[in-house]
């Protein structure tokens, strides 16, 4: 079956599903040959070559657990947009945008979605330039706020990027009928995809069923063998008509979140020093350890947080030498630095705006005192994701606690102040000095020995967890800090929670965090499989339609 051509009905569908054109070799992203005895097979092939990872950001993980660094469409040798035909006559490369997006200075270009734009120049890694084919203008526009024209990318039910407990966050939102759905790359085959669907059931009410993609080796897919399709496009266009064995017939695509913006705008993306003149500073969201954090607008438009940073407390020089480290760091579950204000004190460090502000005032405070446990869990999942690209980049946070993890809407959670600590000049930060250095969440030989690792920061992860599993309840609940440093010389950790509800199996992979030895902790690799591969009794589990 695998080895035919598409079928004069397949035929049929595919126009349908291309109405100007379709190429196969745009959307074969690996094979799979089911032979005459249903017998299946890889035959290794490979994810689509328009997408490589930036050659500085190290190999990019597709579909993989927790969440990616950026993946960008490839750039032509010459610069020159799009692929060269026979004649050495560059091939028209049009690109369609997803979303909405207002300009934010002179250079850039406004859009809405669904407008159809010529690229001129795709050398720039985050900033391309077009020209909007209904309006004629041309300028700078966000790469990841449009895909290829026709491509599966461009596709309102394709996500490119989100796994499992995420699409069951995205299709559970309220305003989401039955048969709401996405198509998203599976986690654990790389070459097929997954199909998601929002069901509801007698005794389950609303819930997620899955259903697994597989590829075909001429390009094509499948749920059900009996029913196969040349694309994903005539996959859904078909399940859109007809349930054909799913619990229910395809209904609508599953509204998109917007896209991570990394810079304030174009004219930001090789600088990230600004003056203090374009921030205005609206409310105080909080104090910290080192100064006061406000919610702010940037040029009175685009919504920031602004951390102000008290006289004293670090060097300048030293923390723009961190300030642009971190703003290479590039990951959805990183809290981006957008700028500096470092010319005057106090020094303004301007990152993006969490509306619910910190995990651990969300947690105590805010709706987060509502989550259930597979909230807690999915929260847990994205803090070990965003730790396992730190550790994947060699870089250490030194702080990491509820406090300095922050959380957006959907309980999106996002780490912040990664590598921050490292240049705090501060004295009472220090481990030899006063009551403010964080002892109750730090390792112990980080406290007695100043050796800060990646394992150190896997035993702040665990006292993060307990964190987040009681509801904000402080770690060491009536034990000051030399009490702490004493008892867990001698061997003593944190019993078992018995107010709150914490399984046996996340209570001994604390314990685990929390060895002695720093090289028996496990890795945020391992903690971020583990969180995303948790099973809550409340899930539903991974299942397929049946021939």
């Amino acid at each position: 079956m695998g080895n035919k051509c598409c079928s004069k009905r397949q035929d049929q569908e595919l126009a349908l599903a291309y109405p100007t054109g379709y190429k196969k070799s745009d959307y074969t992203f690996g094979q799979t040959h089911i032979n005459n005895s249903g017998q299946k097979h890889n035959n290794g092939g490979s994810l689509d070559s328009r997408y490589t990872p930036d050659p500085n950001r190290g190999p990019i993980k597709i579909g993989a657990k927790g969440g990616v660094d950026i993946i960008r469409p490839r750039t032509t040798p010459t610069g020159v947009p799009g692929a060269v035909v026979a004649g050495g006559v560059p091939k028209r490369r049009v690109v369609v945008a997803l979303y909405d997006y207002k300009s934010r200075d002179e250079s850039d270009l406004s859009f809405m979605k669904g407008d159809r734009m010529e690229v001129i120049d795709d050398t720039e890694s985050d900033w391309w330039r077009v020209v909007n084919l209904s309006t004629r203008q041309e300028g700078l526009i966000p790469l990841n706020f449009v895909a290829e024209e026709r491509s599966v990318n461009s596709e309102d039910w394709f996500f490119e990027n989100v796994l499992r407990k995420e699409a069951d966050k995205l299709l559970l939102a309220e305003e989401n009928p039955r048969g709401t759905f996405l198509v998203r790359p599976s986690e654990h085959n790389p070459n097929g995809f997954s199909l998601s669907v929002k069901d509801w059931e007698d005794g389950r009410g609303y819930h997620v069923k899955h259903y697994r993609i597989k590829p075909l080796d001429n390009g094509g897919y499948y749920i059900a063998t009996n029913q196969t399709f040349p694309s994903l496009q005539a996959l859904v266009m078909a399940y859109s008509k007809n349930a054909l064995g799913l619990c229910h017939i395809l209904s609508r695509p599953c509204a998109k979140p917007q896209p991570q913006m990394w810079d304030l705008g174009p004219e930001l993306r090789d600088k990230y020093e600004i003056p203090r003149s374009e921030l205005q500073l609206i409310r105080k969201l909080g104090r910290g350890n080192f100064g006061e954090v406000f919610y702010g607008k940037w040029r009175n438009s685009i919504d920031v947080a602004v951390k102000t940073l008290r006289e004293g407390t670090m060097s300048t020089q030293a923390f723009l030498q961190e300030a642009a480290i971190m703003k290479k760091f590039r990951h959805n579950r990183l809290v981006a630095l957008y700028a500096v204000c470092s010319q005057e004190e106090p020094i303004y460090i301007v990152q993006e705006y969490m509306s619910k502000g910190s995990l651990l005032d969300y947690l105590r405070e805010g709706d987060g005192r509502y989550l259930h446990f597979e909230d807690l869990i999915y929260i847990a999942t994205q803090v070990a994701s965003g730790m396992e690209y730190l550790e994947s980049k060699l870089l250490i946070h030194r702080d990491l606690a509820a406090r300095n993890v922050l959380i957006g809407e959907n309980n999106v959670a996002k780490i912040c102040d990664f590598g921050l600590a490292r240049v705090i000049a501060d004295d009472e930060y220090c481990p030899k000095q006063g009551s403010r250095f964080p002892v109750k969440w730090t390792a112990p030989e980080a406290i007695i020995y100043g050796k800060f690792s990646i394992k150190s920061d896997v035993w702040s992860y665990g006292i993060l967890l307990m964190e987040l599993f009681t509801y904000g309840q402080v770690p060491y609940p009536g034990m000051h800090s030399r009490e702490v440093i004493e008892n867990i010389e001698r061997g003593f950790r944190m019993p078992k929670p018995t107010n709150h509800y914490f399984p046996d199996n996340i209570y001994h992979l604390l314990l685990q965090c929390w060895d002695a030895v720093p090289e028996k902790r496990p890795t945020f690799e391992f903690l971020n499989h583990y969180f995303e591969s948790y099973s809550v009794t409340s899930e539903v589990p991974y299942r397929e339609v049946q021939d």
